[in-house]
């Protein structure tokens, strides 16, 4: 992969394909990305086998400073290191890009010595990345490299080297960064996930990074959406059915929760109970006769999302929220949908 004309591939093929092959594009397309997923496939094998070590003390390493990560590189892998950097910051890792060529007119003055620089280079010989690599050595600051070449000098300075198998690109040339790019993401994905669960970062950690938008729907809480208070149907164990109907038919549920002598949740009354049990002594009968017990319910907290997986799974359009075992709140796919989240 290049980093920039500069910064070459690894060595090309000999007779590689002519230009304006007769084959159907979506031909090319489909070898394109078995060739990315090949490489992709080499580099997990890599991370299991002669990468791991490294690639465990990278993740250390990242964990102990008590700064940030500054991602750096030129060209492709600048592109891919801005990626990787933005991942790490929505995930939990304190993270910044700083281009390598700025670098050199000031931008070092972004660096200290808390942080860890993670520096892209396939060839490890990027000019650009020269004072940058200068900086980390003069003042301590830990380097990992991603690179294909740990005789570079990018892999000689540094303090931990994640090599990069090589792989052919899918560029019939064998020059354009397409498999190696693809590696580069995929490795830096795979630190910024590790991280992520070293650290035990929540999904409710995740939804302050990610405030607006569709995500911060699938983001909310049962709580946000549930309804409370007076609204939420419920009667006490024993209740007539007499009485039951008129709370089912008062609120806008099609059911009723059935309160037990303890306070908690222990039963449902939904149409399909009133059908089951339809006959001419329904409304003589008490509500602990007609309620299904052990009604399906999802504890205060839970993301919205899960609620909406349930409900789909158990297929029901309503669903008690509790706290312990008792009722707090009531919760109907419709405020699942019109907030966004299906």
């Amino acid at each position: 992969m290049q980093d920039d004309v500069e910064d070459g591939v690894g060595p090309a093929r000999s007779g590689t394909a002519p230009i304006g092959s007769a084959a159907p594009p979506h031909l090319s397309g489909v070898r394109s990305v078995e060739i990315e997923r090949d490489a992709l496939g080499t580099l997990a094998a890599a991370l299991g086998a002669e990468m791991r070590e490294p690639f465990n003390e990278a993740v250390a390493a990242i964990l102990d400073a008590p700064g940030r990560v500054i991602v750096t590189g030129i060209g492709k892998s600048g592109h891919i290191g801005r990626k990787i950097a933005s991942t790490l910051a929505s995930t939990g890792t304190p993270a910044a890009f700083v281009h390598a060529s700025e670098a050199s007119h000031g931008d070092l003055g972004m660096i200290s010595s808390d942080d860890v620089i993670l520096a892209l280079s396939w060839s490890g010989e990027t000019q650009e990345l020269g004072d940058l690599i200068s900086f980390s050595r003069r003042y301590a600051v830990r380097l990992v490299a991603i690179t294909s070449s740990r005789d570079s000098t990018l892999g000689h300075a540094s303090d931990v080297v994640l090599l990069l198998p090589t792989v052919r690109e899918a560029c019939p040339h064998n020059l354009a960064p397409t498999a190696s790019s693809a590696m580069q993401l995929a490795l830096g994905d795979a630190l910024a996930i590790a991280l992520l669960e070293a650290r035990g970062f929540s999904a409710l950690d995740f939804k302050q990074f990610h405030p607006g938008g569709k995500l911060a729907a699938r983001l909310k809480s049962v709580d946000q959406l549930m309804h409370a208070g007076s609204e939420v149907p419920l009667v006490a164990s024993g209740t007539p059915m007499s009485e039951v109907l008129l709370a089912i038919t008062s609120k806008r549920f099609g059911c009723v929760g059935v309160v037990g002598h303890e306070g908690e949740l222990a039963g449902i009354v939904t149409d399909g109970d009133l059908r089951r049990h339809m006959g001419v002594d329904i409304l003589h009968r008490s509500v602990d006769e007609v309620m299904t017990r052990d009604p399906v319910s999802m504890p205060r907290g839970t993301l919205a999302s899960a609620a909406l997986e349930l409900m789909n799974r158990r297929r029901i359009t309503t669903l008690f929220v509790v706290e312990g075992r008792s009722p707090a709140g009531i919760l109907h796919i419709h405020d699942l949908l019109r907030a966004g989240i299906a």
